[in-house]
């Protein structure tokens, strides 16, 4: 469970909510069950005790007030008393005339010892005895000894004690469940308004509502204060859409509306250079300006083509080949490579419905970004391949390969990986990687990037294909080597 998994917070702050507010109104409802048993049981035990020993004493008294001792000049000494079998029997005691030297004169069981008389109660095994002097008239002195089992006594003791701690138990389970149930019954709204927060973050969609209760209580406080917030949120997105739609707008039409201006500029300025008039700063100041152009007329394609991806307008699409395609942009890098090696695994035909001219400008920005991160005598690889209904392009480096922190940020707009490895001056402009995940989605795919299995980078395009015709044995290659 997703509440045990943070072992940095305290255990019972893991706890859920509605558990917490039960477990805490079980351990008070036990802590206070407890005390009232362990008062209860102590006094009603000492209770108890305190009337059999009562009774052992009242019966004692009894039978000392109706036993009579005298000397008879032929048998001896003689008692008279209520039967003494009689009297012990309905309480399985045991009965003991003492003269009053404390030998014995009678008894129930001249076997049975009851121990020496004394003041008081005291135990003999399992009898409890008491001692009383005989006080009927003309009885000469003795004593009465009469004991009782306590057995019946413990016995009621741990019977009361069982009861109770049942009581306490059962009380706990009790406060437990109903704990749970009111808990439950008031955390009812607030797993309603979770459920509702998840939605929308898994949506995105502020614009749901939060049934507000009736209650003027707390969960209806937090409900209604929530509910603002969307309201404000909605309100923040759809200024923050509005505005971004006109963003999006603005540079669509700005890049097309230079693209003209831009392509004029660089055809004239070809001609300039081509003409080789002029004096040598003179040609080079066309040189830089052409070199500026292009660059310039580069950065408004990819703005152009960002925001028609953004815009979600789509060019116009026919059935192409990736692998040839992959193979045409291919050769446009291969003289910027300098000493690096570019090798290419190409199992074609990957027909696709796309335009071929987004897909050239995927691969090559690929291309151009692994020569730009690659030091020189660097290995880059493209590979194209099907994988099941799908077309998988990778292009792989054994270079310096992306940093963890970034693998999720660089297919950012503007987003620059710099270091000793790169070639090429300025860090570009930040937007190739962004015009491949762009290209991609608008086909239907996805783009990924991560490490190859010799550290570098690998760059990874998934692309639905039109259809996957049989291929005999003869056409299939032999598996792309990972680097």
């Amino acid at each position: 469970m997703s509440w045990i998994r943070n072992p940095k917070i305290p255990l019972f702050e893991r706890i859920p909510v509605r558990w917490r507010i039960a477990i805490t109104t079980a351990g008070l409802t036990l802590l206070i069950l407890v005390c009232f048993a362990l008062v209860l049981g102590n006094v009603v035990g000492n209770r108890i005790r305190s009337d059999f020993r009562e009774e052992l004493r009242s019966a004692a008294r009894s039978l000392a007030a109706e036993t009579s001792v005298h000397l008879d000049s032929v048998s001896g000494f003689v008692v008279d008393s209520p039967p003494l079998k009689a009297f012990a029997l309905p309480e399985d005691a045991q009965i003991k005339v003492l003269d009053n030297l404390g030998r014995p004169i009678a008894g129930t069981d001249p076997g049975v010892s009851l121990g020496s008389p004394s003041s008081g109660i005291h135990e003999i095994g399992e009898l409890s005895v008491a001692s009383e002097p005989i006080t009927a008239t003309g009885s000469l002195p003795a004593i009465v000894q009469y004991g009782r089992p306590d057995t019946g006594v413990n016995d009621t003791v741990a019977r009361l004690w069982f009861f109770l701690g049942a009581g306490v138990i059962g009380g706990t389970l009790l406060a437990l469940l109903a704990g749970l149930a009111v808990a439950d019954r008031a955390m009812r709204p607030v797993k309603a308004l979770t459920g509702l927060a998840s939605r929308i973050s898994r949506t995105r969609d502020p614009s749901e509502r939060i049934p507000v209760p009736e209650t003027d209580d707390e969960v209806g406080e937090l409900a209604r204060t929530m509910d603002g917030m969307l309201q404000s949120l909605d309100e923040a997105h759809s200024e923050r859409e509005q505005s971004l739609e006109r963003q999006r707008e603005f540079v669509a039409d700005a890049s097309h509306e230079l693209r003209t201006p831009l392509t004029s500029i660089h055809a004239n300025l070809e001609l300039l250079q081509a003409a080789e008039v002029g004096s040598d700063d003179d040609r080079h100041a066309v040189d830089s300006a052409l070199a500026s152009t292009k660059r310039m007329s580069g950065l408004v394609s990819d703005l152009l083509l960002l925001a028609r991806a953004d815009a979600g307008r789509q060019a116009a699409t026919k059935e192409v080949d990736l692998a040839t395609v992959a193979a045409e942009a291919l050769q446009e890098v291969q003289p910027l490579a300098g000493t690096r090696r570019i090798e290419s695994h190409l199992d074609g035909p990957l027909p696709l419905q796309g335009n071929p001219d987004e897909l050239h400008r995927l691969i090559r920005n690929l291309l151009e970004n692994a020569v730009r991160h690659t030091p020189e005598k660097s290995t880059v690889e493209l590979t194209a391949r099907r994988d099941g209904d799908q077309a998988l392009l990778e292009v792989l480096d054994d270079g310096p390969g992306i940093p963890s922190e970034m693998e999720d940020q660089v297919f950012d707009r503007f987003v620059r990986g710099e270091g000793p490895a790169d070639t090429a001056g300025g860090g570009g402009s930040g937007l190739g990687l962004a015009i491949v995940r762009a290209v991609a989605e608008s086909h239907g795919g996805s783009v990924s990037a991560g490490k190859s299995t010799y550290g570098g980078a690998r760059f990874s395009v998934r692309l639905p294909l039109e259809h996957v015709p049989d291929r005999t044995p003869e056409e299939q290659t032999s598996p792309t080597r990972p680097l």
